[in-house]
């Protein structure tokens, strides 16, 4: 997929999931399974932008302003998402298949809220840093970010 179609791509997502972010969350999905996947993808695409800007960081790929400044708008834009498919219903032992959720997220439901407000007002200082065209900013950024991430998993997620 070329710059162009995944700008198209991002440009048409983007008024489907502000429409799905109003909805209350059990009534998007037809089986709890499918809030396990849905915050898994979220999740998934989010470790992925997040390993582009660890590239760029380490010094694998050259520093482009213009994908840091896509993937870390990508970031911004998952990181309201897996939060609302975490509803009654969804814990591990409850849902088919494989879900790494602990327990603690809905018997600690406020401490699970804040560790996701930590890593959202993280992913928003990525954003800023991105915008800035300074890598040390993004570096900086970066590994805040990466360690709100870190911080949820030590926390709420199956070793």
């Amino acid at each position: 997929m070329n710059t162009q179609s995944l700008r198209i791509s991002i440009k048409a997502l983007i008024p489907a999931l502000a429409l799905s972010l109003a909805t209350p969350a059990m009534a998007q999905f037809a089986k709890p399974e499918d809030a396990v996947k849905y915050r898994q993808s979220a999740l998934t695409l989010m470790g992925a932008h997040m390993g582009r800007l660890a590239a760029v960081v380490k010094g694998e790929v050259p520093y482009n302003k213009e994908d840091v400044v896509r993937n870390a708008a990508i970031i911004s834009t998952l990181s309201s998402m897996p939060w609302q498919a975490f509803p009654a219903g969804t814990e591990s032992g409850k849902t088919p298949g494989k879900n790494d959720a602990l327990p603690v997220i809905w018997t600690e439901n406020a401490k699970f809220k804040s560790a996701a407000d930590k890593m959202q007002a993280a992913v928003a200082e990525l954003n800023t840093a991105a915008q800035s065209g300074n890598p040390e900013n993004l570096k900086k950024a970066l590994g805040a970010t990466s360690q709100t991430c870190k911080a949820c998993h030590d926390d709420f997620r199956k070793k």
